[in-house]
């Protein structure tokens, strides 16, 4: 998976923060749902705008930084 496509970064949105692009949801926000225990399922729920695809872009990116 190339994360790339997913995630981008602006200093005009959430202060430069990596965010899913095309949203305000910062993949810290993600990864701190996932540590939480939240399920994609959850996720999902409480932000439609998120695919599974976009989920797993923020675990690569983690895991790559």
């Amino acid at each position: 998976m190339n994360w790339r496509n997913y995630i981008s970064s602006d200093v005009k949105i959430m202060m430069g923060k990596p965010v899913i692009t095309g949203t305000r949801i910062p993949v810290e926000r993600i990864l701190e749902k996932i540590t939480a225990g939240e399920t994609f399922e959850q996720i999902l729920e409480a932000h439609p705008r998120l695919t599974p695809e976009a989920i797993r872009a923020a675990i690569a990116f983690a895991a790559e930084a």
